[in-house]
């Protein structure tokens, strides 16, 4: 297969570089490229970013957060996961990279949904979507992941992972550097696998101006917030936390990124019913600064005895 070259490790300009491919390099051919993300937390486009990542810890540790366009659950990508981008038409197929891995010694099988096992452990997870004429596949695959850190950023309130544990985690998936012993790096298997998809095929030209063109799109869609939160379809949770006026538990339904509805309840004292402060979160965006924009002005210690409008936010969006 031909194949494009993308170094970026910039997990917004990487994907709006997929969608650009996808829409405006047209081949009659397959085509590939290789590509790596800093450490950063993709989900798919139907998730919500508020139910399905640990938000603070992404936020304490420096992790992006992004959404493709392709469905699928969260993934967590660092500089040690490879992934894949293979674009064409008519029913392409993850099968190229599975018999890539074949050839580099690594016992690799399509198995399930969405996904590549080795020897019953997942390696990788991909997705798929069609756009006029052709059809794109990317996904990823775990050379060296640091497989604590990808199970924090998903390990949210109501996730699974909370009760499994990294122990859990690491019995279900695999880091492909255990069934290469033959390489020193990533950057080798990458060289490799570059080498077997590409059979002798050259690189693909890139369309003239192209990687502005990616650039726009990266800043007008994929690294905005209305983008990767404001896509994100109604979903309610709970927050609770013991705050200066006591336990507060926050009940939230929001959708599209906003706050639809919230209520409290918990044994904290105050002096008059915090519905009347709900009623002024009602529309806010679920974020810090938001919040505190909505109650400036506000006597939160009249609801919650003690308690500061910083604290009130605090438990709210995290």
């Amino acid at each position: 297969m031909r194949f494009l070259a993308n170094p970026s490790t910039d997990p917004h300009f990487n994907l709006a570089f997929d969608e650009y491919c996808l829409e405006n390099v047209i081949s009659n051919e397959p085509y590939f490229f290789l590509w790596r993300n800093r450490p950063s937390v993709i989900i798919g486009l139907n998730q919500n970013a508020y139910s399905e990542v640990n938000l603070k810890y992404l936020d304490e540790q420096g992790i992006t957060l992004a959404r493709r366009v392709t469905g699928g659950g969260a993934v967590y990508h660092d500089l040690q996961n490879l992934n894949y981008t293979i674009i064409g038409r008519d029913g392409i197929s993850p099968a190229p990279m599975v018999e890539a891995l074949r050839l580099l010694g690594v016992p690799a099988e399509l198995s399930g949904r969405n996904d590549i096992f080795v020897e019953g452990r997942k390696v990788s997870g991909y997705a798929r979507r069609v756009s006029k004429s052709q059809e794109i596949i990317h996904g990823t695959l775990m050379y060296d992941v640091d497989l604590e850190t990808l199970t924090k950023v998903l390990d949210t309130p109501e996730s699974k992972m909370r009760a499994k544990g990294i122990e859990s985690v690491k019995s279900r998936v695999a880091n492909l550097k255990d069934y290469l012993p033959g390489f020193g790096s990533l950057d080798e298997v990458q060289a490799a696998l570059q080498e077997i998809l590409a059979d002798g095929d050259g690189p693909m030209d890139f369309p003239e101006g192209g990687l502005g063109e990616v650039k726009q799109l990266r800043d007008s869609k994929f690294a905005t917030w209305d983008f990767i939160y404001g896509h994100s379809h109604e979903a309610g949770f709970t927050r609770k936390a013991k705050l200066p006026c006591g336990t507060v538990e926050a009940n939230i339904l929001i959708d599209h990124g906003l706050i639809k509805r919230i209520s409290f309840s918990g044994d904290f004292l105050f002096d008059d019913p915090a519905e009347e402060l709900a009623v002024r979160l009602e529309g806010c965006r679920l974020e810090r600064d938001a919040i505190l924009e909505a109650l400036a002005g506000t006597d939160v210690p009249r609801y919650f005895k003690g308690t500061s409008s910083t604290d009130l936010a605090g438990l709210i969006s995290y």
